[in-house]
This record gives structure tokens, C-alpha cells and sequence, in this order.
């Protein structure tokens, strides 16, 4: 393999990766460079002259003339007056001769060496490039092709043929996707693994959905809208706080959209998932009344040392703010960065009713936290509510509801 094939290979390369030319350059002279030093010890006094466009090579070695006698003769660029006259007779002492060394000399098995090298720093190069490329997107939604489904991850494909990774994790639970489909997420982060950038892709990330806002919403994009804070259980629910500083701009309507035309387009993308979108305030009793809707809350208490809140409810809203699974609490709780509990508003009749925490001599402790997680507080609220929904709503087991059910109506036969 003669310089120029050498050259002309790696120049298409890296101008099909759009590395600029100094680059280009750089590396090819490392490479000779390296040649140079394996076979002359150093190349302090060699010229390396590269033309990446016509593949040319040419390197020329720089040496003093010195006198035959003179001690200076084994130096590396210096050469006796005798070996210069032989390249050239008119030289004389103290001028420099330029000896043009072709790549055949540095041998055969030093050119295959090279030619290692250059692939190596091609491979290198290949892989600094997509490293910094997706480093850059980090947070930012791109689209890619599935090629490849397994058990936990899913390959995609880029435009350029780039291998991009979306975890199991990182899918939401109703994503199914096929050969050929295609996927947007956002690069949620670039790690290196043994030397090779590893792209992990997210659709769960709170900052997927933010995105597909700024891209459905104009006056987010536009930074008119600020999104302040999301929460997500993705793929069932999340709550979107938003607020302006323009008054003339309602942020939530503009969100929704007319006939909620621009939050369709992010639920359909989410795969249905419920989207509140409600607005920030730092009234935090207020904030969060908006959190838990729809329900209506009745009262609150806040204690900032333990950072919990007490939400007295209508029995008939309680359902309403613990929400399907309990995922409207859960984000409502995430979103104001306070513990919420929900407590039922005692009417007149239900004032009769007996606390949970009377029965704890009968009924254990975990038992009844687990039952007040889901709004019910006194024994008639487990009784009203009934069995089926409480294996619904719960991780208890029959058994345990069974015998949940036995100790209450027993308290109030008696």
C-alpha cells in the first residue's frame, strides 16, 4: 500500500464525517510521524508536507554538513561532509541537505503498522465524533428507527446509521414497538463503555414531556410560558405546574390548546397518558388545591417542620384525590415537595364512627397505614367502601381484608 492509497482512504473518510481539514492533517502527520521516530529515533528534523485533496506525501529529512573528523557526526542531524557529497557534490560544509525519504524505505511491515494506526485513529476519531455529537443533545428529543427488539432494550438506528439504546426502564409500560418502527425519545445521557459511546434513549424522563411541549406549544418554546416543575408516572398520570409573566397570556389554556388540540398531540405521543397542567403559585395552600384536582378540597393544614399536609375532603371527592392506584396523591405529593394526607370530612352521622387507631391492639400497624394511603381513616369508611375495592386498591391480601372486615363489624354489633 503505496501513501497515496493511505491518504485518499482516510481524507474520504473523514470528509464523509465532516472533520475539517486541520484535523484531517493532524492525524496523518502523527501517523508518519510515528514511522519516523521507529526508524530514525526522533523526527525533530524531518519535514512532513501532506496534500489530503491529491493524496500526496512528502517527507524530507534535514541534516547539517559537518566536517568527517568533527564530533558532532553521530548526532542525529548532522552528516559528514563525505555522505553529503555523495548526494549531491557541490555541498559544503555548514549548509543543510534535504534528503527526500519515500515511504518504501521505512519497509513493508512498518507501512502495514501504519496503516494499522491510521484505522485505529479513524475508529477513535468515529467514536469521539458520535460521543460529542450526542453529548451536545443530551435532553433533546430525537427520532430514530427500531432494527432490533430485546428483552431489555430496544436498538434503534439513526439517520447515519448510529446505534442508539432504549432501555426497558426508560419505555413507558403501554410502549410496544415493531421492526421499522419509528421512535421518538430524548438522549438522556451518552456513557463510555470500554472506549465506545453507549446512547441511552428516555421516554419516561420528566424532560421528554417537557420537550414534546415546547414543540406543541409555541409560547413554551418561545420562553412566554414557563414550565416550572413536572411530575410523571409514565404512561398512567403526570402534573404539568406552569406559570407566565405575562398576564395577558393564560398558561394553561394556551397548554391545552383550543378543544385541547395541542395536549392531544403530547397524550397520543405518551401513550395516553393523563396530563394535568395547572398553574404554579407560591400560595402553597392554594397550589396545592390545584395539585390534587379534581377533587375539591375542603380544608388544609400545613406543617412546614415535618413538611406534611393534612387535606380534609367531602367522603365522595376522597377517591378523586388518591386517584386510579393512588397516582393522583402520589404526584400531587411530588409536586409541592410536601407529604400529603388525605383525611374524610366527618358529617353529623359519621361522627359515630370509630378512628382506625382504636383497633390497633387488634388490627397491626402496617395494616392500617396501608389503609389510611387510600383515605380511610375510621372503620366506617373501610365498611362503606367495600371489599372488592379494597383488594383493588391495596396490596393486602383477602385473608387480611377478611379479617379486617370481622374486627370492625364487631365493633359496631356490639
Amino acid at each position: 500500500m503505496d501513501a497515496k492509497i493511505l491518504i485518499e482512504s482516510f481524507a474520504d473518510f473523514a470528509r464523509s464525517k465532516n472533520v475539517d481539514r486541520p484535523t484531517m492533517i493532524r492525524i496523518l502527520e502523527d501517523v508518519f510521524r510515528a514511522m519516523i521516530r521507529k526508524k530514525f529515533e526522533s523526527d525533530e528534523n524531518f519535514d512532513v508536507t501532506i496534500n489530503a485533496d491529491k493524496g500526496d506525501l512528502e517527507i524530507f529529512r534535514i541534516r547539517e554538513i559537518v566536517d568527517d573528523n568533527s564530533e558532532d557526526i553521530w548526532d542525529f542531524d548532522k552528516i559528514s561532509f563525505s555522505e553529503a557529497r555523495k548526494i549531491e557534490p557541490d555541498f559544503e560544509i555548514g549548509e543543510e541537505v534535504y534528503e527526500k525519504i519515500e515511504l518504501e524505505e521505512f519497509g513493508r511491515r512498518a507501512v502495514q503498522m501504519a496503516r494499522q494506526t491510521l484505522i485505529q485513529r479513524i475508529k477513535d476519531l468515529e467514536k469521539d465524533i458520535l460521543y460529542n455529537k450526542y453529548e451536545e443533545q443530551v435532553g433533546e428529543i430525537v427520532s430514530a428507527e427500531v432494527y432490533q427488539i430485546l428483552g431489555r432494550e430496544i436498538l434503534l438506528m439513526d439517520a447515519e446509521g448510529n446505534e442508539l439504546i432504549l432501555p426497558k426502564g426508560e419505555q413507558i409500560p403501554k410502549d410496544r414497538f415493531r421492526k421499522g418502527d419509528t421512535v421518538k425519545a430524548i438522549v438522556h445521557r451518552v456513557d463510555m463503555m470500554n472506549g465506545n459511546p453507549k446512547i441511552i434513549l428516555s421516554r419516561t424522563s420528566p424532560v421528554f414531556l417537557e420537550r414534546l411541549f415546547e414543540n406543541e406549544v409555541p409560547e413554551v418554546y418561545d420562553g412566554l410560558i414557563t414550565i416550572v416543575k413536572i411530575v410523571r408516572e409514565p404512561g398512567e398520570r403526570a402534573k404539568v405546574a406552569v406559570e407566565s409573566y405575562d398576564d395577558r397570556i393564560d398558561p394553561v389554556g394556551a397548554c391545552v390548546g383550543m378543544k385541547g388540540s395541542r395536549i392531544h398531540a403530547v397524550v397520543r405521543e405518551l401513550q395516553n397518558e393523563n396530563i394535568d397542567v395547572i398553574n404554579f403559585t407560591d400560595n402553597l395552600e392554594l397550589y396545592v388545591t390545584r395539585a390534587l384536582s379534581p377533587a375539591k378540597v375542603s380544608s388544609i393544614t400545613v406543617n412546614k417542620e415535618t413538611k406534611r399536609i393534612s387535606v380534609f375532603l367531602k367522603p365522595d371527592q376522597v377517591s378523586l384525590a388518591i386517584g386510579k392506584g393512588g397516582f393522583n396523591i402520589k404526584l400531587a405529593s411530588k409536586l409541592v415537595d410536601y407529604e400529603i394526607d388525605v383525611f374524610r370530612e366527618l358529617n353529623e352521622y359519621e361522627e359515630e364512627d370509630v378512628d382506625l387507631i382504636e383497633f390497633s391492639d387488634e388490627i397491626e400497624g402496617w395494616i392500617i397505614d396501608e389503609l389510611k394511603k387510600t383515605g380511610l381513616d375510621t372503620a366506617k369508611s373501610v365498611l362503606t367502601l367495600g371489599k372488592e375495592d379494597l383488594l383493588r386498591r391495596t396490596e393486602l391480601e383477602e385473608e387480611t381484608i377478611d379479617e379486617i372486615f370481622r374486627i370492625l363489624r364487631q365493633e359496631f354489633e356490639q
